[in-house]
């Protein structure tokens, strides 16, 4: 599929160019309350990590309560976190591009217009993303963003959110995607995925409905993420992760939780890589780690560097 670029030219060169499919690793910025010198530390240490992982990009989480789209408990207690923005300054180790993602409704118009208007194209993308649902109350809402977005001169790399359980629950999410697209999305991030059917019948929809508007596809990034212990699955489902019933009983059953799901987590990855390379859509995939034990951030690393050595010679 070509030679593949540097992972310093720019995000938006190997979105715009033939090549083989995308490899970003995802986290959560250090909690707000952390101190300015283990702000550093922890940037220096995942760095360090993922130095080795031959990234496309590194995608910095942006994170909010989300309560009012589950009104059940919470499994893990809402931390407020550094807004990505302001943690990217700390990756003094990091040479690739990043990824912020912006949950628009935190911020006011002004103040999202100037960052996205001073931000490299060559350094930065961002994945803008909408309330959790329609009775939010908001600062700015998505379309108003992208409108923010062009009129800053639409450089940067813009990204958008794909939900399989949405599509499989409502069957309109590539709809939503075409849509995005039209309004200068350029590539999509996944929730979390399990459900390898579910994001299967995505892919498809999209592709097959791109093909009838004589539309390109843009690359779809699948987001994989470990589960290692119990507590982590709740939050999985919590979050609107779907996980079929015979998977479920595998991670519960398991003697060691973090080993299983790292070897389904491969076998999607392998299945999702055979299915758009045989349909010839866009893809990649993204491993999220956005837990604080080093156990499952480790595991994180492996699976990263298990996926980017089986997407070598697609």
């Amino acid at each position: 599929m070509g030679t593949r670029q540097p992972a310093r030219a720019g995000l938006g060169a190997r979105l715009a160019a033939p090549g083989r499919p995308l490899l970003l690793f995802s986290m959560t910025p250090p909690r707000q309350n952390t101190p300015e010198a283990d702000r550093a530390r922890i940037a220096e240490v995942m760095t360090g990590r993922l130095r080795d992982l031959d990234l496309d990009a590194l995608i910095l989480y942006d994170i909010e309560d989300e309560s009012d789209r589950n009104p059940q408990e919470r499994p893990f207690p809402y931390l407020p976190t550094m807004d990505p923005a302001d943690f990217r300054t700390h990756l003094t180790g990091w040479d690739g591009p990043v990824v912020v993602y912006r949950t628009v409704g935190k911020y006011e118009p002004t103040e999202l217009k100037q960052w996205l208007t001073d931000q490299d194209p060559d350094r930065v993308a961002t994945v803008l993303v909408g309330a959790s649902t329609g009775s939010t109350r908001v600062r700015t809402r998505l379309a108003e963003a992208q409108s923010l977005w062009r009129d800053s001169g639409a450089a940067l790399p813009l990204g958008a959110v794909a939900i399989p359980e949405r599509h499989a629950a409502r069957g309109d999410e590539h709809d939503r995607m075409l849509r995005k697209q039209a309004a200068g999305t350029s590539f999509f991030v996944t929730q979390v995925v399990y459900d390898i059917d579910a994001a299967k019948d995505l892919v498809s929809d999209y592709y097959y409905a791109c093909v009838d508007r004589g539309v390109r596809p843009a690359p779809l990034v699948f987001t994989l993420s470990v589960c290692g212990s119990l507590k982590t699955l709740d939050f999985l489902q919590w979050l609107g992760v779907n996980l079929p019933r015979w998977l479920l009983n595998q991670l519960e059953r398991a003697e060691d939780p973090l080993a299983e799901s790292l070897r389904q987590c491969a076998e999607i990855a392998a299945g999702l890589a055979d299915f758009c390379t045989r349909l010839g859509m866009p893809f990649g995939f993204n491993i999220e780690s956005v837990s604080i034990r080093r156990v499952e951030i480790d595991a994180s690393v492996q699976l990263a560097a298990h996926v980017r050595e089986a997407l070598v010679g697609r």
